[in-house]
């Protein structure tokens, strides 16, 4: 199953300072609802422990992800992937754009994914609500943490 995935969000802090910290493996590790692990593998990737509930469905995924693209302090490309055994797995990656506005700066994202397995069944109104909360909850624990 795929699906795509658009927002915005405005940040209290100076662009080079939210670039900062969306490179910070320590920040992002406290702000991906249910990481458990974020440890940095080289200069642009990592490797990641998430503990997940979608529906009726729990897993733990284990995976990697790059960074690319690098375009500092105004952007990047995120890519993914990541294994939860019988739930299945997940792919994907983002496109995050950061430009100074109002006294801040704006982070624009469009994601796509791909989920294949049990989560894959469970259905796209499912999966895309739970995708959302998990990026407004990611949002806000970023907004904090700047």
């Amino acid at each position: 199953m795929a699906m795509t995935m658009t927002g915005e969000i405005q940040l209290a802090a100076r662009k080079e300072t939210v670039w900062e910290k969306l490179n910070d493996p320590e920040v992002l590790r406290t702000c991906i609802p249910g990481c458990e692990e974020l440890e940095r593998t080289d200069d642009n990737g990592f490797r990641a422990i998430a503990k997940m509930k979608v529906g009726p469905v729990s897993a733990r995924f284990r995976g990697k992800v790059t960074l690319s693209d690098l375009d500092p302090p105004n952007g990047y490309r995120i890519s993914g992937e990541g294994e939860g055994g019988v739930a299945g797995f997940a792919k994907g990656g983002a496109k995050v754009n950061l430009v100074e506005r109002e006294g801040g700066t704006l982070l624009s994202y469009q994601v796509d994914a791909h989920i294949g397995g049990k989560l894959a069944q469970l259905g796209q109104r499912l999966i895309g609500g739970t995708a959302k909360k998990m990026a407004d909850e990611f949002f806000a624990n970023f907004a904090r943490a700047l």
